[in-house]
């Protein structure tokens, strides 16, 4: 790997994303309104808005950059740009770390957002740092980034990228813990919920919306979080084709 075109390709898709005003949208704008609706759906029941409102700040980065980033690489593919790219001296560990890090300062910004109006004008109440909050969440973002560029190579077309988002995202968001309590549910289940990425997302913040203290339990969901991060992007790098058949 290369550090200067690990940084030129970050740089790269920070341009593509800049013109992109739509996707600059679903990045930060679109968050903000489904948190601020969430709110206010639960307006009669503010305890409910508090129990699920720190988890929710770990999901939709993890959802919105699994989506972004999915489809973005497909494009290279298709559009035969990757083909061009790997023709020269850049590694596919250069380019998925270049994707990492680009979408990394994204969700720097997303989740800086998310947390500045779910913590200050709709009142979600966190007893932990609101420092540790955002770094839970732009590890969240970075999870989906990385589980978004290995999937995207088993995909012929965006549609077909899409569809990973049932397929893979909507079965860990059901059994992460958000809505009912793991240790409830059926024994397979429950298994099969702690080898899913994103219940450690989940469990994560919700021990800093519980605690101000950075327990043992919150380190290691930290770790299995950024490990899984870093997986991903070398099993990407190791099946990620140059362009679609």
């Amino acid at each position: 790997m290369s550090a200067r075109i690990t940084l030129a390709t970050a740089r790269r898709v920070l341009r593509q994303l800049r013109a992109d005003h739509r996707t600059v949208g679903l990045l930060f704008v679109v968050p903000l309104l489904l948190l601020t609706l969430l709110r206010y759906v639960f307006d009669q029941q503010p305890l409910v808005f508090q129990h699920v409102g720190a988890p929710l700040l770990a999901l939709f980065p993890f959802v919105t950059m699994f989506l972004v980033t999915s489809v973005a690489m497909l494009r290279e593919r298709t559009s035969g740009t990757l083909e061009r790219l790997l023709s020269m001296p850049l590694a596919k560990a250069d380019l998925l770390t270049g994707y990492a890090l680009a979408f990394g300062l994204v969700a720097v910004v997303q989740t800086s957002l998310a947390a500045a109006v779910t913590l200050g004008p709709l009142g979600l109440d966190v007893r932990g740092s609101v420092a540790l909050v955002v770094l839970l969440a732009v590890l969240d973002a970075l999870l989906g980034t990385a589980l978004g560029l290995l999937l995207s190579a088993f995909a012929r077309t965006e549609f077909q990228a899409v569809q990973f988002l049932p397929a893979v995202v909507l079965p860990q968001l059901l059994l992460c813990g958000l809505f009912g309590d793991r240790a409830a549910m059926a024994r397979p289940l429950q298994w099969l919920s702690d080898v899913f990425p994103l219940t450690y997302a989940v469990q994560g913040m919700q021990r800093v919306s519980a605690s101000a203290a950075i327990t043992a339990g919150l380190v290691r969901d930290l770790g299995v979080i950024a490990g899984c991060t870093v997986l991903f992007i070398a099993l990407g790098a190791a099946t990620l084709p140059r362009r679609s058949a």
